[in-house]
C-alpha cells in the first residue's frame, strides 16, 4: 500500500461556538491508502483539547509508511493493532489510518462497513443538527435555518441557558439535546435538568469538567435527565469507571483513534447497560460517513459535522433531514 497525507482547511457556515472556546475555521487531516488502484481514504479533526495538532497528526501518520509498504489491506484488524503500537496514545493519526483502512478494505469486499459488520442500516437513528452558543437573537435565527431538523443539540454552558432553551421552544416542536461542555457544575446540572425536562430537552451531554468525575455520581442519580460522557468517554479504558455516573457514552471516532476501537467501547457499554452515541468533531464527510457506519449500533447520533461547513471537499454518506442514508457508504472527492 501506498499512503499520502494532506493537511485541508475547512470553513464553518457560522462560527461556532462551545462553552471553552469558537471557530470559524477547521484544519483535518487526511489520508489516502492506495493499493491495486483501489483508494481508500480516511480523516483526523485533531483538537488542541486533546493535545493534538493538524501538523502532529500528519508527522505521527508519516511513521506508519513502512509498516503499510508490503501489507495486505484484508488484514486490517492485525495491521490497526501494529499501526496502534506505533502510534501509542496518538489517536488522531490512528483515527486518520484506521478510518483509511476500513474503506479502502471495503472497497476491496466489495461492501460498505455496515454490511461487512452485519448491520442493518434501516436501524440507524436520526442524528441531530447542532446550534452553537451565540446571542439568543442569533441561535433563534441558526435554529429557523435548520427548521428541517426534527432533533436539535443546543450548546449551552452560559448564564442564559435556560432563557435559550425557552426562546427556541417558541420556535419548534423539535426535540432538543443540551450540550454543556464541562460548562456547569454539580449543583447547576441538578437544579436545570428538572427546568430543561420540561422543556422538552432529551437528555443532558458532559456537564461536568471530567476532572470531577465523582461528583458525577450524584448528578448521575439525582438529575432530572439521562446524562451521556463525552469529554470523558475517550478511549474503551474508560468506560468500565462511566457506569453509575453516566447513562451513556458518546463515541467519537477521532478521540478514540477509528473505529476498532469505537466497536470495542460499544460492546463495553452494552455490557455495563449504558447507552451509545455517535459524535463528532467539525469533520468532513470521509470522517462522518465512516462513523455513520456504525450508526445501527447506537441509541442516537450526532453525526453533522459536515453539514455545519460550506466547502466539505468530499461526498459521501447523505443526510436527508436528519436521516442518514449509507447506501455504499463509500466516500469521494467532489
Amino acid at each position: 500500500m501506498k499512503l499520502k497525507t494532506a493537511i485541508e482547511e475547512i470553513h464553518l457556515r457560522h462560527t461556532f461556538t462551545i462553552s471553552r472556546e469558537s471557530q470559524d475555521v477547521v484544519r483535518v487531516v487526511t489520508v489516502e491508502l492506495e493499493d491495486g488502484g483501489l483508494t481508500g481514504l480516511g480523516e483526523a479533526s485533531p483538537s488542541s483539547f486533546y493535545g493534538e495538532d493538524a501538523e502532529g497528526v500528519r508527522g505521527d501518520l508519516e511513521l506508519l509508511e513502512e509498516l503499510v509498504s508490503d501489507a495486505d489491506p484484508l488484514y486490517y484488524r492485525d495491521i490497526i493493532e501494529q499501526a496502534a503500537e506505533v502510534l501509542g496514545d496518538r489517536r488522531g493519526a490512528l483515527c486518520a489510518f484506521d478510518t483509511a483502512l476500513f474503506d479502502l478494505a471495503s472497497r476491496k469486499l466489495g461492501a460498505p462497513l455496515w454490511r461487512m459488520l452485519g448491520l442493518n442500516p434501516l436501524r440507524t437513528p436520526l442524528t441531530s443538527f447542532t446550534i452553537g452558543i451565540d446571542s439568543i437573537e442569533k441561535m433563534v435565527e441558526k435554529l429557523r435555518e435548520a427548521r428541517q431538523y426534527p432533533i436539535l443539540k443546543v450548546k449551552l454552558g452560559t448564564p442564559q441557558d435556560i432563557e435559550i432553551i425557552r426562546e427556541l421552544r417558541k420556535e419548534t416542536e423539535a426535540v432538543f439535546r443540551g450540550a454543556a461542555n464541562c460548562g456547569w457544575t454539580a449543583g447547576e446540572t441538578i437544579e436545570k435538568s428538572a427546568e430543561l425536562k420540561a422543556l422538552g430537552v432529551e437528555f443532558i451531554e458532559q456537564p461536568l469538567p471530567p476532572e470531577e468525575l465523582d461528583a458525577m455520581e450524584e448528578v448521575c442519580r439525582r438529575s432530572a435527565l439521562p446524562v451521556i460522557a463525552d469529554e470523558n468517554s475517550i478511549i474503551p479504558e474508560d468506560v468500565p469507571r462511566l457506569a453509575g455516573r453516566f447513562h451513556g457514552i458518546n463515541i467519537k471516532l477521532v478521540k478514540c483513534g477509528g473505529i476498532l476501537p469505537a466497536l470495542r467501547m460499544v460492546h463495553l457499554a452494552r455490557t455495563l447497560g449504558l447507552q451509545v452515541m455517535f459524535g463528532c468533531m467539525i469533520e468532513t464527510s470521509i470522517l462522518i460517513s465512516a462513523a455513520a457506519q456504525l450508526g445501527p449500533l447506537a441509541d442516537y447520533l450526532d453525526l453533522d459535522g459536515n453539514v455545519l461547513i460550506e466547502d466539505d471537499p468530499y461526498a459521501g454518506v447523505e443526510n436527508e433531514n436528519g436521516r442518514l442514508l449509507l447506501g455504499k457508504g463509500w466516500v469521494r472527492r467532489r
